[in-house]
């Protein structure tokens, strides 16, 4: 009787021990804060793992960091690893082993990189048909940003493509999140740029519902000035886009100077909107066609000499949205 109970004392002894051990085991895998320097790396790009405890001191315990199985680092204060991700579709498996003094811990990390494409347009920049450019945004320009992740999802033998439309959003403006942008589904970002700066950032994070995998992505976006260029309109062969016309511009008997407001908003450029004001040596000029952005001109008979032709285009509702440009013209 008397053995029965000391086995049933030791059993309880041992019971209690073990739950105190697991706890330990427990709270000090609790305690290892571990951070991914970049958070969503790009196929091969460059990765950094820090470890960082406010319970144990991680400058004095043997640390070893293994990849896939095989041990690459070990050393006492190896709190720090540096290592390659993977390529696209692929994972690496990164094991750091903490030597405490309650027992060993293993902190298990996952490296899955993953690819994703910002693009970008300006919604109300105004250019010319056939222009090989891009529309730049302009103060106050209406400007979208779409996302194209590719997360492969599923082990690196049997993986697939996760679909963007069943992906949650993360939207960021000037590092500052965006809740009305961001969300299930919302793979594009809808933004008015800040006269008072020369440039955006913009960044999202794109993960699948169950929130293994994740991608991220950032992109600086400019803002440029409208600007107009002049070009000689004919009456056989319509706007000759190959010749700017420069100062000091020639005419012969009776031209057409066309006006092209580049990146200007809206970008109908016929909408009333715009206010184009034309001037011949800073005399206003009434135009009573219905295409503003032309000025017929006509050299004087037996005359010579040289006129300032300007043009100045104002948006009645965007006060920063103007521009101007004069040439001299010689008859």
């Amino acid at each position: 009787m008397r053995f029965k109970f000391l086995s049933l004392y030791l059993i309880i002894i041992v019971l209690i021990f073990g739950s105190l051990a697991l706890k330990v085991n427990a709270d000090s895998s609790n305690s290892i804060l571990v951070n991914i320097v970049p958070p969503n790396p790009a196929p091969y790009e460059n990765t950094t793992i820090n470890l960082k405890s406010y319970v144990y001191n991680l400058d004095s315990v043997l640390i070893s960091w293994s990849v896939n199985g095989k041990t690459v680092l070990s050393g006492i204060s190896k709190k720090s690893f540096l290592t390659t991700a993977p390529a696209a579709g692929e994972e690496t498996s990164v094991i750091a082993t903490i030597s405490l003094p309650d027992g060993a811990i293993d902190e298990k990390i996952t490296i899955r990189p993953s690819v994703m494409t910002l693009l970008w347009q300006a919604n109300d920049s105004y250019v010319p048909p056939f222009y090989r450019g891009k529309a730049l945004p302009t103060p106050d320009s209406e400007v979208k940003v779409v996302t194209m992740p590719e997360i492969r999802t599923g082990s690196p033998n049997n993986n697939t493509l996760a679909d963007p439309k069943n992906m949650i959003y993360a939207w960021k403006k000037d590092y500052t999140n965006s809740q009305d942008n961001s969300g299930y589904s919302k793979n594009f970002f809808i933004f008015t740029n800040d006269y008072l700066e020369n440039s955006n950032n913009i960044s999202v994070t794109a993960r699948t519902v169950d929130q293994k995998y994740s991608s991220q992505a950032s992109i600086d976006i400019g803002m440029t000035e409208p600007k107009i260029l002049f070009y000689k309109n004919d009456n056989s062969f319509g706007t000759i886009w190959e010749k700017t016309l420069t100062n000091s511009y020639k005419i012969q008997g009776s031209e057409i100077i066309e006006a092209i407001p580049y990146f200007i908003s809206p970008k109908e450029i016929l909408n009333p909107t715009l206010i184009w004001s034309w001037f011949i040596n800073d005399s206003l000029v009434n135009l009573t066609g219905f295409k503003k952005n032309l000025m017929p001109l006509k050299a004087p008979e037996g005359a010579s000499g040289t006129s300032v032709l300007k043009l100045q285009i104002d948006n009645q509702n965007k006060i920063f949205e103007t521009t101007s440009k004069e040439i001299n013209i010689e008859f």
